[in-house]
């Protein structure tokens, strides 16, 4: 099942694809929540009506999560081309849940920023409270459905006006595009077998597999729940591969460019860029 939501902002429908149709899960469902999905969702289309979305805006796939969780440095090819070593401990900061739009909303470049850099990630939302996991089976069974998302960044605010933590540039408004599907875990055999990709206007950037991470997302949400509770509804970004702006090979984002971030199986992101 893949589970989507449109309309303008505050006035989303939740919606559901199933076998390239459309169903409206609006009613009794309320929205595609901690709530929704802490009850598993739903196993059947049958008895919802089906609707036309052309024309309609993709939104987030997920309403506003209590919680954005992510792990930084999660790739080795990533970790040298920022210049860093490879973590010996999963590397955490915290986006505010107020950052997430759509996949084809626009992305702002903030004021003053000359440093704005792109990150296609695996997103993980859970089904169940995650908290002092017996083992990484476990963890995964706390997995309510998997996204795209872009963890957009400002690598000075980030960096070097950062106070020794990574939040000031990751917390910019519009900086997690998100979609633009919930894509549930039957629908994904293998998390660390997935194809990850971005492009800025057209042009490769990243190119890289789930499997190039350092640490897993079994290992990710066993290791966190040991430190704190991911609720229903929370957003577990994994981190970023190889082929960002930071490396030095490309040039950061300006208004007028278009981002594009996309996993096999998951969808794609098309956000353009204007300034804040």
């Amino acid at each position: 099942m893949k589970y989507l939501r449109i309309g303008r902002p505050g006035f989303e429908t939740p919606v559901a694809l199933h076998e390239g149709k459309y169903y409206d899960l609006s009613g009794p469902i309320g929205d595609i929540d901690g709530e929704f999905l802490s009850r598993g969702g739903i196993r059947t289309t049958a008895g919802f009506p089906e609707i036309d979305i052309a024309g309609e805006r993709v939104a987030p796939p997920i309403a506003r999560p209590g919680a954005i969780v992510c792990i930084g440095m999660n790739y080795a090819a990533h970790c040298a081309e920022s210049g860093a070593e490879p973590p010996a401990e999963p590397v955490v900061f915290y986006k505010h849940p107020n950052t997430i739009v759509g996949p084809y909303d626009e992305v702002e470049i903030p004021r003053g920023s000359t440093r704005t850099d792109w990150e296609v990630e695996l997103g993980v939302v859970f089904a169940k409270r995650a908290s002092y996991l017996e083992s990484e089976e476990a963890a995964l069974d706390c997995i309510a459905g998997f996204l795209v998302a872009d963890d957009v960044s400002e690598r000075e605010f980030q960096i070097e006006r950062s106070g020794g933590q990574f939040s000031k540039g990751k917390a910019c408004p519009t900086f997690t595009p998100l979609g633009p599907w919930l894509v549930t875990p039957d629908e994904v055999a293998d998390p660390q077998d997935l194809h990850l990709w971005s492009k800025v206007n057209g042009e490769a950037r990243q190119d890289s597999s789930s499997g190039d991470m350092i640490f897993s997302v079994a290992r990710i949400i066993h290791h966190m729940s040991q430190f704190m509770a991911f609720d229903p509804g929370d957003l577990l970004l994994t981190g970023t591969p190889e082929g960002v702006a930071l490396s030095g090979r490309f040039p950061y984002l300006k208004a007028g460019d278009v981002v594009e971030v996309g996993i096999d199986g998951l969808g794609a992101t098309a956000n353009p860029t204007v300034q804040a």
